[in-house]
Parts: structure tokens; sequence; C-alpha cells
């Protein structure tokens, strides 16, 4: 039998893949492992349960084979996952002090792999005034942003479930935030369990890389598929071997910027120090956060860094 479905989980080395029909045991071909090109969680794939099946696999309890993996969306890299529609990105209020630029560094490589991204802030009971701002900065700069507190479990649901679009959602952010709070706060039957913050080094704990999807379409009233990735470590830092993009791209991975490229008085203007730049001029007067405009500066520097055979390379293994 020939079907398609999508991957839930690995373990063992067999991969979990949900159908229409039923949840088959699937082994990868080893051609995958050639190319550079592993399935991972999200991926859709085609399987075959009439191919021949190695006794090691038979042992485990294999009854198919990954023969194709479908077009992706996206993939991350660590930890392993594709085909991510909605990511909560979650940073505090204070301890620890959001870090802007991470922040933004995320949002346009989110942006530029065509991933909503939902920015939440919590601890909001530490300093609400805080809250407020960061909120509003990045409304301003067209994300959804909403600042939650642990004591209000009712009123971050309600928030937050209606920003799940499409069919897999994840949660990031750095250790010591409160992910794993939210993640039990949203999807309690996870059981995260939340890991103590190091004073010294102020890392979380974790010792699984793997991503496993978990269903959640009951949880949201919803009849189509929808899932929550697991992602057991995943922070900010880890999106620093994501593919990133072209420096001509990343202009428009900032929303606020989009509407105003091409307007400005040079046709290559690189919205840095040009007179005539749109960009610059909005941002002096207040309508481009002049956090955000650095944030781009920054990155801006680093793809120049960037030479053109290593973004080829990223985009092989992707």
């Amino acid at each position: 039998m020939k079907a398609q479905g999508r991957i839930l989980n690995l373990s063992g080395g067999l991969y979990t893949v949900k159908t229409e029909k039923e949840s088959v045991l699937c082994f990868a071909k080893g051609s995958f492992r050639r190319s550079g090109i592993s399935p991972v969680a999200g991926d859709l794939v085609r399987i075959d349960t009439e191919e021949k099946i190695g006794n090691k696999e038979l042992e485990k309890g294999a009854r198919g084979v990954i023969t194709e993996i479908l077009a992706r969306k996206n993939v991350l890299i660590r930890p392993p996952l594709a085909n991510l529609d909605t990511l909560f990105l979650v940073a505090a209020v204070k301890d620890p002090e959001p870090v802007l630029l991470s922040i933004d560094k995320l949002l346009a490589i989110t942006r530029h792999n065509d991933i909503e991204t939902v920015l939440v802030f919590t601890k909001k009971e530490l300093d609400p005034n805080r809250a407020e701002e960061l909120c509003t900065l990045y409304r301003k700069a067209g994300f959804a942003a909403f600042a939650v507190s642990k004591l209000e479990a009712d009123e971050t649901r309600a928030l937050l479930y209606p920003c799940i679009k499409g069919t897999i959602c994840a949660l990031a952010g750095a250790s010591g935030v409160g992910k794993s709070t939210l993640i039990n706060t949203l999807f309690p039957f996870l059981a995260t369990q939340t890991g103590d913050l190091s004073e010294k080094t102020q890392r979380g704990k974790h010792t699984t890389r793997q991503s496993t999807l978990y269903g959640i379409s009951d949880l949201l009233g919803r009849e189509d598929d929808v899932y929550v990735a697991d992602t057991p470590g995943f922070s900010l830092l880890d999106f620093d071997r994501f593919f990133f993009m072209e420096k001509e791209d990343l202009a428009f991975a900032f929303p606020e910027f989009e509407p105003l490229l091409g307007s400005c008085k040079y046709t290559k203007c690189s919205h840095q120090t040009e007179d005539g730049c749109r960009i610059l001029a909005e941002v002096e007067n207040g309508n481009i956060a002049k956090s955000r405009h650095e944030s781009y500066l920054t990155l801006l520097r680093e793809l120049n860094k960037t030479k053109s055979w290593e973004l080829d390379k990223k985009k092989t293994h992707r």
C-alpha cells in the first residue's frame, strides 16, 4: 500500500507517520542520508508498506518505508522540524532582560521563511509598564504581541489559541523566560517540566534534541489536523544555523519597511546613511522604532560578511 502522511516523531531509528487512515512505523531509505537530506518531524512524506523491510527494522516494528519527502515550506536544523506555520516567540519582560537584537533577528528569519510569528512577553507582573512598551513597539512594527502573567492562565489561553494558524505551531525562547510554564498553560497534557534556571549561566537544562508533534485539534475546537511541536532546547541561539537570506532580501523581512521600499531617492538604497532614504526619514520622525533600524543595520553587516558560496551551502543542506 502506498500512502501520504506526516511524520510525527523519530524514535529508535523509526518514524511515526500519520496517514489519513492510521499511524505507521517506517524507516527511511538510505538514499536520503546519501543526499544529505533526512526526514524530520513535520515532513509530508510518501510511504510504501509493500517494499521489502529488513529483519532489523521488522524487529523494531517497522511496517513501511519512507520513499519520498514532499516539498517543504521551511525546515529548521536544530531541533529538526519542517513545515512550521506558527511560532510563539517567548521573551521575558525582565529577569532575564529581553535582547531586542536577538528577537529582531528571529523575526526576520521567520518572516523570510513564511512563518507566522507571535511575540509573547512573559512575567508581565514584574513590570507592567515595560510589558506594554514592548508590545506597542512590536505591534507598531506589524507583529502580534501579547504580555502575559503566569497568574492569568485562562486569559493567556484566550489570547493565544486564536493566533495558531496553519497545521504546526511551536514555541521558542531563551532559557529562563518562562517558556516551559507557558507550554504547560497552553498545552497541559504535554506535562513539560519547567527547568531550574542556573543563576550563573542562565541556561536551562535539556537533554533531547528531537521534535515530536502532538495533536491539539480538540483543544482548539478545530476539525482539521493541528499539532504543537514539543522541541526541548529550542532557543534563539538555534537559529544561528538556520538558513538566513540574501542581503537584498533583508529589508523585506522588516514589515514596517516594506511599504516604503522602492520610494527612496536612490534605486539601490541600502537604508543606512543615504540621502533621501524614506526609511531613515521614518526613523527620524518616530514612525519606525530606532531599535528596529539598529537591528536591521547589525543584521545587514552580518549578511555582508556571508559569502555567496556559504549561502549556497546552507541552501543545499536545507
